[in-house]
This record gives structure tokens, sequence and C-alpha cells, in this order.
């Protein structure tokens, strides 16, 4: 009998027992930490303290930064080349895309240093009719000297009806009469010109993003080694080829690998401002971190290389997916990733790999994209529970304090604002702001860049908008659709607004509450006294920080917008 595999079966059981024990032990010392509130340093009368809590968030912080820091100088130290021999399936996602950033796109997608015989570029549009035209006309004109093949088809892979096969047979030459009856004829067509030639361009039947997806995966099969994936609005960096494939080469257990994603309009606003020193923090110490120990929990949709013979073994439950009842859509990159990460192969990140893409520059647009991301990431979170013990204790540990992290907050915010006195509320605003500045000052050490310094003022941003939309993306978990709307449509959805409502109202009511309940209160006793200093010097340091703040941003702003004019160029 051969006792090799039960074995393995036992020792997977035991190591799945004991990493669930690590996941309660991390919860219950958090959720400890937090409601027994031990004080390690407090002052006189208990008007600043500093907790258990908060040293064990502050050495989270910085355990993440040294972790991020040594998996960056450990990708620069990959000195072997690309051995630019593996064939690459490119696969571009489209939906009603703005012309300009899907020329430069497709352009950038050209100026590729890969060799371009290896290359199979796939551009599926999710629309098949006169409106969604315009981009694989674009695509035809920019790859007009590689012979591309283009075809409207007017199902998916998904939505064909077998009672119109014989219909379809009979309206000609794009039938294929060797068919049987059931199969689509023009699935087959989309199959052979995907697999036949090396620029590709599907229109098809609107399914959602997912749809699109599969169709490139599904009709390449196993005729490349590598999938890439790219969004319509990505702009790549020459190299972002290549640095994927040498960190998937240095290693056969790296099953996906993604690179640095920026934001191409980050003067359009300020929430796209915002959201590119987000999108760094995110990539360069977030995940980062995460790749040190081979486990970056999301390979982000704009850039990520996949191994072609692992993705089509997950490719049909990838598409099925479905949570509480409902098919899923959106979180097709998160999904992915878990998928990997179930197999038990890693994930890593590498910042030499490099695009730009567009982010909602508009605060509606920005809300719904990012509703629909927290709806994907609790959705994968509970999935992604059930692999953490295929991976360094790191994933778990991590799920379990950025997963429970948003609760606690809210349950401070809400307990402060009706609970506690005027000092409490101006204290947790300027811990906020600390905490961003402490968190920010360290970004611009590592990205040597001072306009780092701005991300303490994503908080303001988190607190106000992003915190409450995270309740009203759980409550409606289970709604599907695209997600943001293409960029040539104005943004229909309000209903994101709608716990920001909520939640203005039950902190103004608690503030309210508080100042009644401090009306009562004796303020000449000594206590009361020196709680008087505080919050004047609280209410001074906070007004000047964010004078200080905004004047420097609108420094910066104008500073942006004369090397715009400066640099303007019009090509008729």
């Amino acid at each position: 009998m051969d006792l090799k595999p039960l074995l393995k079966k036992l020792g997977s059981t035991l190591r799945a027992i004991l990493t669930f024990a690590f996941a309660l032990l991390v919860m219950g010392v958090m959720v400890w930490a937090y409601v027994d509130g031990y004080q390690l340093v407090t002052s006189k009368y208990g008007i600043i303290s500093f907790g258990f809590y908060g040293l064990l968030l502050s050495l989270h912080v910085l355990v993440q930064s040294f972790f991020a820091f040594v998996e960056h100088r450990r990708m620069r130290a990959l000195r072997k080349p690309c051995s630019l021999t593996k064939t690459i399936g490119f696969t571009i996602s489209a939906y009603q895309e703005d012309p300009a950033y899907l020329r430069e796109c497709l352009n950038s997608i050209r100026a590729l240093k890969y060799p371009p015989e290896l290359l199979r570029i796939i551009m599926v549009i999710d629309g098949n009719t006169e409106d969604d035209r315009y981009m694989m006309d674009m695509f035809m004109e920019v790859f007009a000297d590689q012979d591309p093949g283009c075809f409207v088809w007017r199902n998916n892979y998904h939505t064909w009806d077998p009672t119109q096969a014989q219909q379809d047979v009979e309206m000609g030459p794009e039938g294929d009469a060797g068919h049987t009856i059931g199969e689509d004829p023009q699935r087959k067509e989309v199959e052979r010109l995907i697999q036949s030639k090396s620029c590709v361009c599907i229109m098809q039947k609107w399914g959602g993003k997912r749809d699109v997806m599969y169709t490139a995966f599904k009709a390449l099969g196993s005729s490349v080694d590598y999938i890439q994936v790219c969004d319509s609005d990505t702009k790549l960096d020459t190299l972002a080829t290549v640095e994927l494939c040498k960190v998937l080469e240095s290693n056969n257990k790296y099953g996906a690998v993604g690179g640095d994603v920026m934001i191409l309009n980050l003067k359009d606003s300020y929430i796209s401002f915002m959201s590119s020193l987000r999108y760094w923090m995110a990539f360069n110490i977030e995940r980062s971190c995460q790749s040190f120990f081979n486990c970056v929990s999301c390979i982000s949709g704009p850039l990520g290389l996949y191994r072609n013979d692992l993705l089509q073994q997950f490719l049909e439950p990838w598409y099925n997916q479905k949570f509480l009842g409902s098919h899923c859509t959106f979180g097709d990159d998160r999904h992915l990733t878990n998928r990997m990460l179930s197999m038990g192969y890693a994930t890593k990140y590498t910042a030499r790999s490099k695009c730009y893409t567009e982010t909602p520059a508009q605060f509606l647009r920005w809300l719904n994209q990012q509703t629909r991301w927290t709806k994907s990431y609790f959705r994968e979170w509970l999935y992604n529970a059930m692999w953490w013990h295929k991976h360094h204790l790191w994933m778990t540990y991590e799920s379990i304090v950025s997963g429970v992290f948003p609760f606690f907050v809210t349950a401070t915010i809400i307990q402060l604002f009706w609970t506690g006195t005027l000092w409490d509320i101006l204290w947790i605003l300027c811990c906020i702001q600390l905490i961003g500045l402490v968190k920010a000052a360290y970004a611009c050490i590592l990205r040597r860049d001072f306009v780092m310094v701005f991300m303490s003022l994503y908080s303001a941003l988190y607190m106000t908008s992003l915190l409450p939309a995270k309740y009203f993306a759980i409550i409606t978990m289970n709604k599907s659709s695209w997600g943001t709307s293409g960029r040539r449509k104005i943004v229909g959805n309000y209903m994101p607004l709608l716990p920001l409502s909520v939640w203005v109202a039950l902190l103004l009511s608690g503030f309210a509450y508080t100042i009644y309940q401090e009306t009562r209160e004796d303020w000449l006793t000594p206590a009361k006294l020196l709680e008087t200093r505080f919050i004047i010097y609280g209410c001074v340091a906070y007004t000047c920080y964010w004078l200080l703040m905004i004047f420097l941003y609108w420094v910066w702003f104008r500073k942006s917008c004369r090397k715009r004019v400066q640099s303007y160029a019009l090509n008729v």
C-alpha cells in the first residue's frame, strides 16, 4: 500500500487545521485589543492615550513596509534576461471605450519590445452594434500592416440559441454546412481567426467583461504559453511584457504575475489625483509585501500575465462562478487570481513592469467603481479563505486584518460621535490625519517624490465616502453588472449616494447630541479646563494642517496645469 498520498492528504488536513487556528488567534487578539481598550500610555485625566490596538496597527504598517522594500530589491536583483521564446496571447477587453484612450492602448501594444511573431493580439468588444464599430475600425487602422482578422459575432459563447442553428446555416458563407444542430456556426470562424492570425478583433453580443475575457481565453485554447490581460484604456510601457515574462520564467511555481498600474489622467480632478496616490500605495507597498510571501491577492486587470496551461484548467469554473445563487460578472481579475492560488501556485508582483490606465475623474463614477470593487473584495475574501492553508501564514494574517479593519473603524467613529466628548471627536480626526501623514512620509522616501505627501488627504475621502460605501456593497453583493459605465456615457446609478447620506446624517446627529451633552458638563473642573486647552490646540493644529495641504495642492495643481499647457500640441 502506497502511504505517500495518504500522508500528503493528512499533512494538508493538519496544515488547514493549524491555519484556521492561527486565523482565530489573530482575530481573537485583534478583537480583544479593540474591545478591552488596554492603554499603554495615557496622559493626566486620560485626555490623550495610546493603546495596545494602536500598537498592533502601527506594527502592521511597519512590517508591511519593510517586506515591501525587501521585495522591491529582490525584483531589481533579477539579472537573468527574458528568454523571448514564450508565445503570448495578448487579450484586450473593450467596452464603449473613449477613442483617445483606445488609440493610446493599441499604439502602446504595437510598441512593445517583445518579438511580434510570438504575440497573438486579440481584442474582444463587448457589443456588436453600429455604435461599437468605431473600436473595430480603429483596431484595423492601427494594425493594418499585420493583416488583421475582424469578425462581428451575433452571439457569444453563452448566448447561442440552438433553435436558430438551421436559420444561421442558411444565411450564407458565414455558416458552416458541416456543423451539427445546436452548435453556433459563427463560433468556428471566431476560433479559426484567433488561432490562425496574429491580430484579431471580435465584436460579440453584450454579456459583460467576464464574457469578453472568456471568449479570448477559450478561443486561444492551448495554442500559447502565457496569456496577458489588458483593458482598452491601458497604455503599456514598452518593456511591460518582457518584465512580466522574466518573473514567470524565473520559477515554475509562479502561476501569475502583475505589474505596476499607474493613473493616466491623474490631473483631471482631485478624485483622479487621489486615486493615483492610492494606486501607488496599493501596488508598491501592499501588493509588493504580498509578493514577498508569494500570495498577491489580485493580479490587476490592466496588466497581468498567467500560465495558460493552468488558466485553461479552471476556465470553466472561473466563468461559471456563482454567489448567493447569482452568476458573478464583476471581480473577474480577483477571482482569476484566487483560482490560481487555489491550485497552490504563487502569484507575484513586479514594479518593473508598468502601465497607465484611466480612472474615474467624477465623484459618482469613482464611487460606483469603488462599490463594485468592494463587492468583489468581500466575496473573494470568503473564497480565498478556503486556500489559506496552501500558502504562507501572511496571507491568512493580512486577510484577517484588512477584512475586519473597516468594521472596527466604523464602530470607533460611531461610538465617539455618540458617546464621546468634543475632544474625543477632535482627537480621532487628528489621529486619522497623523497616521496618514506618517504613511505618506514613508511613501515619499520610498518613491523619492514629495507628491506622496498628499496621500494623507486620502483618509478624508475614505472616511466620508469609501467607508459607508463598503456597507452598501455588502448589502447588494449579489447584484451583478459590468460596473463602471462606459466612458462615452454619463453615469446614471445614484444608489451609492444613499449610504453616504445615511452616514452623514448619523454622524451629524451624534455630533449634535455630543454638543448637547457637553453643555450640561461643568467646564470649570481641572479636567475640563485642561481639556479645553487641548481642544483649542487641536483645532488650531487641525485647521493649520488643512490650510497648508490645500495651499500645497493648489500650488502643485497650478504648476502641473502650466506644464500641461506648455507641452500641449494639436494633431490634425
